[in-house]
């Protein structure tokens, strides 16, 4: 068996790669840092904001309600305020099963290629 490295795990995030990973503007990332008291991000001497892993869970969460569920934003700020923990035990839990799909649908598609072989 292989000897397999650990990932390296980073601190943090660049507002370029949070967006990248939800596929969404950095200006939309910024606007909802204003609208939502739960997003802070650290900012270092130049301003640019850094993001921990806390931080994108948050966004996820935000992003689940307003684009995925369809929230107006002072939908989302109320349910944040209200049921915070369910709601991000709902979202953590679907953004796992979207994972859990990409990796099937993976192996789907290298059976696929060997079987063409």
């Amino acid at each position: 068996m292989p000897y397999k490295e650990r990932e390296i795990e980073k601190k943090y995030y660049s507002i370029g790669e949070v967006a990248d990973k939800f596929k969404v503007a950095t200006s939309l990332i910024r606007y909802w840092e204003g609208e939502f008291d739960i997003i802070k991000p650290k900012k270092d001497k130049k301003g640019n904001r850094r993001f921990t892993k806390e931080d994108i869970e948050k966004i996820g969460l935000i992003f689940h309600l307003v684009k995925e569920k369809g929230y107006t934003l002072q939908g989302a700020q109320e349910i944040i305020k209200k049921d915070h923990y369910e709601i991000s035990d709902k979202a953590s839990m679907v953004n796992r099963l979207n994972q859990i799909k990409d990796f099937l649908i993976e192996i789907r598609n290298n059976l696929n290629v060997k079987n063409e072989l």
